[in-house]
């Protein structure tokens, strides 16, 4: 049955995310049948301002299959054929409609490292993301529902109000923020759980995301001075990294570098820290504002722009905030500061800028939930 609330929601994709152009070319890539109504508004969408859409489906079983005893030899030979094709766009869409988020659970740490190092980074790191403007979502299904303690219409009806918030109105909100944090030196961040962490952003740049990259949106970031990063970071959100879902993660840092690291599987978060030098080091530091995103759904894409939160992210910095880290990895794993989740403030140059999830200074009031969804 043709959902209208799909064609809103294409219309964004088309025209504010990607801005398509006519004689563009963009990849519609989406990865079980669950997401075929929205690749389809989008084919329309992209075909009605004379772009050229360009199909493909994925499956996570698949893939698990694929990834199962990975050698070096195939990642490689998928990552140049699928590279290629990636250098011929102008534009990417990638969907995902997770039916069970822990299907890659039991393939290796190895080989799931092996899967960044040799595809993932070459096609996705090195090549879609600074080469093609790009927009990547989630599809509902009851899987992501069932994750939300939400009945499936129920998490439908909550999907399309926080992914299509107004967005230009997002952006103008921001810039008081942008202009802030690019005057800024210092960051202390507080919060339970022994959290206390402070590091520089001087001279890092500031991007405001409003719609132009991941849908739902609702961030801006910037990055640690690499070295600058020191103390304690509990993060309260668990956290699902290739078919793992890692929860009670605490980071200690000395000098910008991960030296400590606990969850409820210790041996295998510090697998995954190993993978090579820049995965101990932090490549992103954000702030969420997406006035509907209210709570943790399990799902990175949604609860990195939960409003009153932060994401700190070890990994791969990106390169319109780059600080020099590089990195297979980019992991953000979310810190939520509303008061209903334990509280914590947010300090620029000794200046406390949010308490409990809330802006105080008067320029950024304009961020808060009841202003910006309003």
């Amino acid at each position: 049955m043709h959902d209208p609330r799909n064609d809103k929601l294409a219309h964004i994709i088309v025209n504010h995310s990607l801005a398509l152009q006519a004689g563009e070319k963009v990849l519609v890539q989406g990865n079980n049948p669950f997401t075929l109504p929205l690749m389809r508004a989008v084919i329309k969408a992209a075909k009605a301002v004379g772009a050229h859409p360009i199909y493909d489906m994925e499956d996570p079983v698949t893939l698990r299959e694929w990834l199962k005893e990975a050698n070096a030899e195939t990642l490689e030979l998928a990552a140049k054929i699928d590279r290629a094709r990636m250098e011929q766009m102008d534009a990417y869409v990638g969907f995902t409609a997770p039916e069970n988020a822990l299907e890659l659970s039991d393939v290796s740490s190895e080989a799931m490292s092996l899967y960044k190092e040799k595809y993932v980074k070459p096609v996705h790191f090195e090549c879609r993301v600074p080469d093609t403007r790009w927009v990547v979502l989630r599809y509902p299904t009851p899987a992501m529902a069932q994750s939300a303690g939400m009945s499936t219409e129920a998490f439908e009806d909550w999907y399309y109000q926080v992914s299509t918030v107004d967005y230009r109105k997002m952006g103008k909100a921001m810039e008081p923020l942008k202009a802030l944090m690019e005057r800024t030196d210092k960051v202390r961040i507080l919060g339970p759980g022994e959290t206390d962490l402070s590091f520089s952003i001087k001279d890092i740049p500031v991007v405001p995301c409003a719609g132009e990259a991941n849908l739902p949106d609702g961030e801006i970031y910037t990055a640690p001075v690499k070295d600058s990063v020191n103390g304690v970071i509990a993060y309260n959100t668990p956290s699902i990294l290739y078919g793992f879902e890692f929860t009670d993660i605490k980071l200690r840092f000395e000098n910008g570098k991960i030296v400590e690291a606990t969850a409820n599987d210790t041996d295998r978060i510090n697998t995954v820290f190993d993978a090579d030098e820049g995965a101990r080091f932090v490549g992103e530091f954000a702030i969420g504002v997406n006035p509907y995103v209210d709570r943790p759904i399990n799902n990175t894409l949604f609860d990195e722009k939960i409003r009153g939160s932060i994401h700190f992210t070890p990994g791969n910095s990106y390169d319109d905030a780059f600080n020099g880290n590089r990195s297979s990895l980019h992991w953000d794993i979310v810190l939520l500061q509303e008061e209903a989740h334990g509280g914590g403030e947010i300090w620029f140059d000794d200046v406390l800028i949010r308490k409990d999830g809330r802006f105080v200074l008067p320029e950024l009031e304009a961020l808060n939930p009841e202003r910006l969804g309003g």
